[in-house]
């Protein structure tokens, strides 16, 4: 697969695997413009947008001639697989997931909106429970919509090193 033949990727998968991380590096490399959901979606003292208010954002980033989106948002996931050239799910192992969510908490993340703080909070506790019933939950909502555009390319990264390989297979090209 020649990555450099895509204009309109999107990247999802478990919280804590790797997809800010990927966008970044795979928009360094090919110079595709990266959009992180996160940092679109949470307002001041996060704050959420209405469902509608959130589909006419993402349809202002899916009309453009050139994307990296990275982030799931399920409940509208399927605009962006149906414009997207080119869907990498990272399907990583959940306790690797979860080390890294761990791991990074309480650091600034380039892919959410700076003037947020994290806090150690019940919504904490429901974002580490999503990632914990990830397979039972939104995977199946991933799998159900390969199924329907199975005529996209799909690529699945299933560890960290098929992540650094995919990146060392970019750089090279």
């Amino acid at each position: 697969m020649n990555i450099f033949e895509y204009n309109r990727i999107i990247i999802i998968g478990n919280n804590g695997s790797g997809k800010s991380f990927l966008a970044r590096e795979i928009g360094a490399i090919t110079g595709l413009p990266v959009t992180h959901l996160d940092a679109q979606f949470w307002g001041p003292n996060w704050e959420k947008p209405t469902k509608e208010q959130w589909i006419t954002k993402q349809s202002e980033f899916i009309s453009k001639e050139k994307w990296i989106i990275d982030g799931n948002h399920t409940e509208t996931m399927e605009l962006r697989v149906k414009n997207a050239e080119l869907i990498i799910f990272l399907d990583i192992n959940r306790l690797v997931c979860l080390f890294s969510v761990l791991k990074r908490y309480g650091t600034k993340r380039a892919d959410m909106p700076q003037n947020l703080e994290e806090r150690f909070d019940l919504e904490f506790f429901k974002f580490l429970k999503g990632l914990w019933t990830f397979n039972k939950t939104r995977k199946e909502v991933i799998n159900d919509l390969h199924k329907r555009y199975s005529h996209k390319p799909f690529l699945v990264l299933r560890s960290r090193r098929e992540i650094n390989n995919l990146l060392k297979q970019l750089n090279i090209m």
